[in-house]
C-alpha cells in the first residue's frame, strides 16, 4: 500500500526499505532523488545560501591565516601600539601593538575550532543516548531523561562557568565541560525524533522477523533523523561560539598570549574609552558566523521539513 507523509522537522519520517541487507536499486534512486530535491531546495533558499558561502569564506580565511596573515599573531611592537588603520596595519593594532587583521584571522580559527570541539562532544554524548533511551524505552529512557532535565534546568553558560571554576581555566577545558552541558540538548533532540521513528509499521516489521536491533538503528532509525540531528548540530554550533566568546570575554577560556575573538573582546574593552574600533572587528566577526550558521540551519530545516516521502 502506498502512503504519503509530509515531514515535520520534529517528526521524522519512515524510509520504505526491504529487510534484504541492502536494499535494491530503486531505493538507492529513491534515495537519490530525495537528496537533490533536498539540496535544490536549499538552494532555492537565497538565505542560506548567502548564509552557507559567507561561513565556507570565513572558514577558508581563518584556516589559510599562517598563509595569508601579514604579521605573526603574537608579534609584538610597542612603538607602534594603538594605531589606528594604515597601510602596514590594514584594521590598526591592539595596546601591544600587535595587528589586529592577523589577530582576528588566527582568532578565528580558535573560536570556530573550540565551538566545533564544543558540538563535536555534545553529539558524541548526546546521538547515541538518545537512540539507546528513545529506541529501547523502560527504565534506561526514564533515568537518561532525568538526568537531561536536571542538566537543562540550569543556564548553560553558568554550568560551563561552575565546571571551569571547578577544573581549572583553560580553552579546552572550558568547551569540553561545553559539550558536557550541551549534550542534554542533542539527546532530547535525538530521543524525540527515535521515539518517532520507532512507533514506524516498517520497524515492527524489521523486529518481527528477527532483525538485530544494531542494523535497525544504523540502516532505518538513523537516516530518518538525520534532518533534525543536522539542523540541532547548525544552532548548536552558532550557540557554542557565543558561550566561546563569553568565557573568553571572562578570562576563563583562551589564555593569552593565545587570540580568539573572546579574547580579542575582553583586551578591547580595557581600551574602550580610548580606542573603541578594537571592538568592533571581532565583535561584527563573531555576529557574521553567528547569523551564518542560524541561516544555514533554517536553511536545512526548511529543505528537509517539506520533504515528502512515500511509503
Amino acid at each position: 500500500m502506498t502512503r504519503s507523509e509530509s515531514v515535520d522537522i520534529g517528526k521524522p519520517v519512515a524510509v520504505p526499505v526491504k529487510e534484504d541487507g541492502d536494499g535494491d536499486g530503486g531505493d538507492v534512486a529513491a534515495h537519490v532523488s530525495r537528496t537533490r530535491a533536498v539540496v535544490r531546495r536549499f538552494r532555492a533558499n537565497r538565505s542560506a545560501v548567502v548564509g552557507c558561502a559567507l561561513l565556507l569564506l570565513i572558514i577558508i580565511v581563518t584556516a589559510a591565516a599562517p598563509l595569508i596573515a601579514p604579521y605573526g599573531p603574537t608579534q609584538v611592537d610597542i612603538s607602534d601600539r594603538l594605531s589606528g588603520p594604515t597601510a602596514e596595519h590594514w584594521l590598526g593594532t591592539d595596546s601591544l601593538g600587535r595587528d589586529t587583521l592577523t589577530r582576528l584571522m588566527y582568532g578565528g580559527r580558535v573560536s570556530l575550532a573550540a565551538a566545533g570541539l564544543a558540538v563535536l562532544i555534545a553529539t558524541a554524548i548526546g546521538l547515541p543516548l538518545g537512540l539507546i533511551s528513545g529506541y529501547f524505552g523502560g527504565v534506561v529512557d526514564w533515568f537518561l531523561d532525568r538526568a537531561a532535565d536536571v542538566l537543562m534546568s540550569f543556564p548553560a553558560i553558568v554550568l560551563t562557568i561552575a565546571i571551569i571554576a571547578a577544573v581549572g581555566p583553560g580553552l579546552t577545558t572550558a568547551m569540553v565541560s561545553l559539550g558536557i552541558v550541551y549534550a542534554p540538548r542533542m539527546f532530547r533532540v535525538v530521543r524525540g525524533s527515535t521515539i518517532e521513528v520507532r512507533r514506524e509499521v516498517y520497524i515492527e516489521a524489521s523486529t518481527s522477523i528477527g532483525t538485530p536491533s544494531l542494523m535497525i538503528l544504523r540502516k532505518r532509525v538513523m537516516p530518518n533523523i538525520l534532518p533534525a540531528t543536522l539542523v540541532q548540530l547548525s544552532f548548536l554550533l552558532a550557540s557554542a561560539l557565543l558561550a566561546e566568546v563569553t568565557v573568553s570575554l571572562l578570562g576563563l577560556g583562551a589564555l593569552p598570549p593565545t587570540a580568539s575573538w573572546g579574547s580579542m573582546l575582553g583586551q578591547a574593552f580595557q581600551e574602550m574609552r580610548s580606542q573603541p574600533w578594537l571592538a568592533v572587528y571581532p565583535g561584527i566577526a563573531i555576529a557574521i558566523a553567528t547569523l551564518c550558521f542560524n541561516l544555514v540551519g533554517d536553511g536545512l530545516r526548511d529543505a528537509f521539513g517539506r520533504e515528502t516521502r512515500k511509503a
